[in-house]
């Protein structure tokens, strides 16, 4: 009897089904192709607003508390150490990022009262504590009656607005913040900059003209209202006129 050599399984369905191999080719290509497409429409979608500021002359309170934390370790000032037993310190980590991606140019009526200086609640970091009403916050000593030139920083620069404003006479460091409290200094739109964006050191400026009839502690506040997206930003500097 004649013994038949074992069959290839493999070769005889390559050799009796070329379709199939084609087939399977061809599904191969198309589902790598389809993934390569995907791939490409996913990269092309827009990505999340990556704006980021605060006003660093007159220094705001999570600027100045950052820089005493990094010059210290921890803050040395008793309200930003404070600030950090509340809410850590990756608040600090994130100085430049007191916002609401959707404030819109909003004001009195969406960021409630004694919320000015975090810009309410809907960020993506926890700055509650730098709300704090007391009279210890880190602060710029400046002439009543001057022309300061604000800096304010461009982590990352856009197009937009930004209204400045002070505490009217008869504020006191100790009663929390409000719109009431607030009177417009003026309004600037895209100033000029310097430094690059992404750095400790770059920032926008421009100059503000300081009322004369105010001295002792006071809050300039900042809202940089950005034009190319309903992202807004804020930023609170305890200041103290003589």
């Amino acid at each position: 009897m004649a013994i038949r050599p074992p069959t290839d399984r493999s070769t005889s369905a390559r050799r009796t089904s070329p379709l199939g191999g084609t087939r399977a080719r061809r599904a191969r290509f198309l589902s790598l192709l389809v993934t390569a497409l995907v791939a490409m429409v996913l990269t092309s979608l827009p990505s999340p607003a990556a704006a980021h500021g605060v006003a660093m002359s007159p220094g705001s309170r999570t600027y100045l508390c950052y820089r005493d934390m990094i010059e210290n370790g921890t803050p040395a000032n008793p309200a930003c150490a404070d600030a950090v037993a509340e809410s850590g310190t990756n608040p600090l980590y994130n100085w430049f990022a007191v916002l609401d991606s959707n404030g819109g140019g909003r004001t009195e009526g969406y960021i409630p009262d004694g919320e000015l200086c975090s810009g309410g609640s809907n960020g993506p970091y926890d700055f509650s504590s730098y709300n704090a009403a007391r009279d210890d916050w880190p602060s710029t000593d400046l002439q009543a009656g001057s022309t300061i030139e604000l800096q304010y920083s461009n982590w990352a620069a856009h197009p937009g607005d930004f209204d400045v404003y002070i505490t009217k006479s008869g504020w006191s460091p100790t009663d929390s913040l409000g719109w009431g409290d607030l009177e417009l200094l003026g309004s600037v739109t895209d100033p000029p900059q310097t430094g690059g964006a992404g750095s400790d050191g770059g920032h926008y400026y421009w100059d503000v003209n300081l009322p004369s009839d105010r001295t002792g502690q006071h809050i300039l506040y900042v809202h940089w209202i950005r034009s190319d997206s309903q992202e807004n930003f804020y930023s609170c500097s305890d200041v103290v006129l003589s």
